[in-house]
């Protein structure tokens, strides 16, 4: 006698809930890959970690006695400071446009688009590994801040931590943004070099926006990379008032509310990772 096993019909929220896990789980290996490889290239993290420590001991201590402090509010190496935070974890989140060009010409990417996932859901995997590697290198240099003339006030720490998160994912979207309709890394390095070089050295970082010109300064207005910095900078005086540095960005002669840099920041990444994904998401 054969007994017939009757197998219950798979309900939609049921294979929601499967599809939701495979998304999950693919977010989560992007994520460990680059662990991994951070974990495992110690001396090119190290490399990478040394250009802002360099920047922060060379040039802060040497211009700390051509540059007046009451020009900067601030001793030069403090002013510094939240640029090098920003040129820290600026690298390793560049990398990931980079990493998703060679993948795409090493064949890594094509296997990874025969997984049964979203192709957004790929490159947003990508986005949050990009910005935990260089949350966690701004992190390492956050222990320089007494070097900077910053006292080492858990908050504060805390407060910068959150900061780099948001400028991590912005720059780490914004790589992406820039390579997902690349096919060589040539083309990605050149244009790093006209954009993101720009960027940074307009950002607030190395001196005051008021001392740029006017025409300049405009373009500043727009520089994500200048609200991150500038958000870094005015949580540090928030914190440590006798810190207060010259202003960065200002609108109308003032500057924009810290909650509302901070969204603009966010937003900023929002949406170059949704343009992002909207790109990817054609077929190769």
């Amino acid at each position: 006698m054969t007994t017939l096993t009757r197998t219950s019909p798979v309900t939609p929220a049921a294979e929601r809930g499967t599809r939701l896990r495979h998304e999950l789980r693919a977010v989560h290996a992007l994520i460990h890959r680059d662990l991994l490889r951070l974990a495992g290239q110690r001396a090119h993290t190290a490399l990478m970690l040394l250009h802002p420590v360099l920047y922060l001991f060379l040039l802060g201590g040497g211009l700390a006695a051509l540059i007046p402090r009451s020009s900067l509010g601030v001793g030069y190496q403090t002013y510094l400071f939240p640029g090098m935070l920003m040129m820290t974890v600026q690298t390793p989140a560049i990398m990931v446009g980079i990493r998703l060009i060679t993948d795409r010409e090493s064949g890594y990417l094509r296997e990874l688009l025969m997984a049964p996932v979203h192709r957004s859901t790929l490159l947003l995997g990508s986005c949050a590994g990009g910005t935990l590697t260089a949350t966690v290198q701004g992190a390492v240099l956050l222990g320089l801040a007494g070097v900077a003339g910053l006292p080492y006030d858990p908050v504060l720490l805390v407060l910068l931590l959150a900061g780099m998160i948001l400028a991590s994912f912005t720059i780490t979207a914004l790589a992406l943004a820039l390579a997902v309709g690349l096919r060589r890394a040539e083309t990605f390095h050149t244009l790093l070099g006209l954009v993101m070089m720009p960027l940074l050295f307009l950002s607030g970082g190395f001196f005051p926006l008021t001392a740029l010109p006017g025409w300049v300064r405009a373009l500043s207005d727009a520089n994500p990379l200048a609200y991150a910095v500038d958000l870094l900078r005015r949580t540090i005086a928030l914190r440590v008032p006798d810190r207060a540095a010259a202003a960065g960005v200002e609108w109308a002669g003032g500057p924009p509310p810290l909650l509302l840099e901070a969204v603009l920041l966010l937003a900023g990444g929002i949406l170059a990772l949704s343009w992002a994904a909207h790109r990817f998401s054609r077929p190769e």
